[in-house]
């Protein structure tokens, strides 16, 4: 049977979508195959030690410390040390010009003897001179009494026989009874001169003049300035010939450099993560390259405002405090405030957040597949994983160009 042109044509468009189809199938495969991936940076998941720290500034201060201060004003006579000296306990460390002491030693004295004076004299009535003159007072009364009362009897004897008159016994009568007013006077002003409040005030008085004299006393004892504690001279304010006043800071100041302490300020987010216990290092600026060791002996117990932080303060006792380590020293504190050995890692830079959940992207056969994870510790550079990884998983950290990553996203990994 031949072909009909329809037929033919038929056959040509059947053969002709074949045609098409296989080269659309063809392109699209060579695309697949040619495709470009985002090359990323990736890590694998490794078991490595894992250390969260945190630091801050603090000062350093002696537990053990001296600070000798003037206990009068005066001239530095003498200085006995050098800073960076030790010195034992009882040693001498200057001796200031004792001469103010001195007289103010002699002032102190002189209103004591004259506290006691005054005391004793209200005891007894008044001063010798008053006791004396009232003695005189009372011996001249108490003549002039006898010899009234005497003119009073003869008066009285001479009444009987008619020879002295009413008027006259009277008269006398009346100046034996003024001299018995006068006598008592005088005996009660002698005896009665002062009352319990010139009594309370005088040896009140007396008290303030001894408490005086003893102050005056310390003084000259403390113009010879001894160290109660042995240690070093770190700090030494004065020079020879020095005039210093009350009102001066300290003049010397010895400390035991082997027992050291810092006051650390750490801000307010950290303050949980703070216990008693944990390890610190130390740094000083002044000696790089040293580090000392100590451990936290007082977390913050409240937050204070330090400059423009809200700030605790926690106290630091230094462990291998050599000496070299100073007093007032400004230092840089780093607090382990965990340690978990040997677990699985990886870079801080994988972890990703959706809300409280965090994630991975995973790489598997070349492309991203998210995988919630289980995380520990977090420090600045690396997060301990507890689930949702295996040693060996290969994970993505960021793409090399501005692109986000994505869940089946065809990736590169670039170690």
């Amino acid at each position: 049977m031949a072909s009909t042109p329809t037929s033919n044509r038929a056959t040509q468009f059947a053969i002709w979508g074949a045609a098409l189809i296989v080269l659309l199938a063809a392109v699209y495969a060579v695309r697949s195959l040619t495709r470009e991936r985002v090359s990323v940076r990736a890590a694998q998941v490794s078991n490595q030690d894992l250390i969260k720290s945190s630091s801050t500034n603090g000062k350093v201060e002696p537990l053990d410390d001296y600070q000798a201060h003037a206990q009068v004003a005066g001239q530095v006579q003498q200085i006995y040390v050098d800073v960076g000296d030790k010195v034992k306990a009882g040693q001498l460390l200057l001796k200031m010009d004792d001469a103010d002491a001195l007289a103010r030693l002699a002032s102190a004295n002189s209103a004591l003897r004259a506290a006691e004076l005054a005391a004793s004299d209200i005891e007894h009535g008044g001063t010798q001179d008053e006791r004396n003159t009232y003695a005189a007072d009372e011996s001249r009364a108490k003549l002039q009494r006898q010899q009234d009362a005497t003119a009073l009897a003869a008066l009285e004897a001479l009444q009987q026989k008619g020879a002295a008159s009413p008027a006259e016994i009277d008269a006398a009568r009346a100046r034996v009874q003024l001299d018995d007013s006068t006598l008592h006077g005088i005996e009660q002003h002698s005896t009665e001169r002062y009352g319990q409040a010139d009594r309370a005030r005088a040896q009140a008085q007396l008290a303030d003049a001894r408490a005086a004299v003893a102050a005056a006393l310390r003084a000259c004892a403390s113009e010879d300035i001894h160290t109660p504690i042995a240690g070093t001279v770190y700090y030494l304010q004065v020079s020879q010939y020095d005039y210093v006043s009350l009102d001066d800071n300290n003049l010397v100041d010895v400390a035991d450099l082997r027992h050291l302490r810092i006051t650390a300020y750490f801000d307010e987010p950290e303050i949980g993560n703070l216990a008693a216990g944990q390890p610190v290092a130390i740094t000083w600026e002044a000696k790089s390259g040293t580090i000392w060791h100590g451990h936290i002996t007082q977390v913050p117990t409240s937050i204070i405002t330090y400059g423009t932080r809200n700030v605790g303060e926690c106290l630091i006792d230094v462990d291998d405090a050599d000496g070299v380590l100073q007093p007032n020293a400004n230092v840089t504190v780093k607090v382990t405030t965990a340690q978990h050995l040997h677990v699985l890692s990886v870079p801080r830079e994988a972890l990703h957040f959706e809300g409280t959940q965090p994630y991975v992207f995973r790489i598997l056969h070349r492309k991203l597949v998210r995988t919630d994870v289980e995380t520990g510790i977090i420090n600045l550079t690396r997060v301990e994983i507890t689930g949702g990884l295996a040693e060996g998983d290969t994970v993505a950290l960021n793409a090399a160009t501005n692109q986000d990553l994505s869940a089946g996203l065809e990736v590169t990994p670039v170690y």
